[in-house]
């Protein structure tokens, strides 16, 4: 423990298998059977093992496009499988990282802050480009949407970008939003950026530094992600969350021209404020939509909202196709 963030260094999802009880919650369309398993794949990512999981499409026609989906820091690659599942549906090829430090992707906590996050998922673009050249959308759920586009802005070579959440932890609203308690947010980050130079090591427990017992509505279910070491139960470095809540984009909201966004924001969200993605919203240059989920949690689980997420996330990725494959025809005429 005093090298990794946790100790699963290696490992498999078939034997670590606490991600199995958050299927009951999802819709069940949206969950694992034995053939909408991902398979398990390691990438070399500067020397760390960084695991993903990947779902090939299904159907006679499978989609131009690849979907990358990012989890926040309450989940990890395997708890975003129902996002592939239905993507995979539609025929959509997915591929969820477990970033370092989550799921099954341990990293030295010396090195482990969220720079690095936003590192591996640009270098995941490249990865997956070079790979076969599909174009690239990126889907970020919870802090993975504020991953998501700020890996756009950097990469600048995605073609679409969904988002559950998205808000700016450099605004003091939205670092006492994000703490568990308001104080937190506010004179404890202070302190966390003031005397990094002593606390940037100290191993923090997530559920007690952010709203991790807010992830859903449903008490159960938080309960297993507040339990799950994998993911909202995880220690991290103080190094991550000063890091977190002062890194600012490669393009401001109000100069973001990569690609139309669409923001699926839940309805009845208790871990962050809808105000607080409204505004990042109302900033952005680009093409954009947002949708409000009906009655779901952070973690969307709950009809209407999983239907209505479903119904936007389809008519966004057909939308984002036709623009691309219509990009691409002119530019062979």
């Amino acid at each position: 423990m005093n090298q990794v963030t946790h100790q699963v260094m290696n490992g498999s999802y078939d034997t670590n298998l606490a991600w199995r009880a958050y299927q009951p919650f999802f819709p069940a369309p949206w969950r694992v059977t034995a053939a909408s398993t991902p398979r398990e794949e390691r990438w070399s990512w500067r020397g760390l093992p960084v695991h993903l999981d990947r779902l090939d499409s299904i159907g006679p026609k499978p989609s131009k496009l690849k979907v990358i989906v990012l989890h926040g820091a309450g989940a990890y690659g395997r708890v975003m499988a129902p996002a592939a599942v239905l993507a995979r549906q539609y025929g959509y090829e997915t591929v969820a990282p477990d970033l370092p430090g989550y799921g099954l992707t341990a990293v030295p906590r010396k090195d482990f802050d969220y720079g690095l996050w936003v590192d591996c998922v640009v270098d995941l673009i490249e990865h997956e480009l070079a790979r076969d050249g599909k174009p690239v959308v990126l889907f970020g759920v919870s802090l993975g949407g504020l991953l998501a586009y700020q890996a756009a802005a950097r990469s600048r070579k995605v073609v679409g970008l969904i988002a559950t959440t998205l808000a700016d932890p450099r605004e003091p609203a939205v670092r006492r939003d994000f703490a568990r308690h308001p104080l937190l947010g506010s004179v404890g980050l202070y302190l966390l950026d003031r005397l990094r130079f002593l606390t940037d090591g100290l191993p923090l427990p997530m559920s007690w530094m952010s709203k991790m017992h807010a992830i859903s509505n449903d008490p159960a279910l938080s309960a297993i992600v507040q339990r799950d070491r994998l993911g909202g139960g995880s220690w991290v470095p103080a190094r991550f969350l000063r890091t977190l809540m002062t890194t600012a984009p490669d393009i401001e909201p109000e100069h973001f021209d990569v690609c139309p966004i669409l923001l699926a924001h839940p309805g009845e969200d208790r871990m962050t404020d809808i105000a607080l993605s409204r505004r990042f919203f109302d900033r952005l240059a680009c093409e954009k939509r947002m949708v409000v989920l009906e009655g779901a949690s952070h973690m969307p689980t709950e009809q209407p909202g999983t239907a209505q997420l479903e119904e936007a996330v389809l008519a966004y990725m057909r939308e984002t196709e036709a623009r691309v494959v219509n990009r691409h025809a002119g530019a062979g005429a």
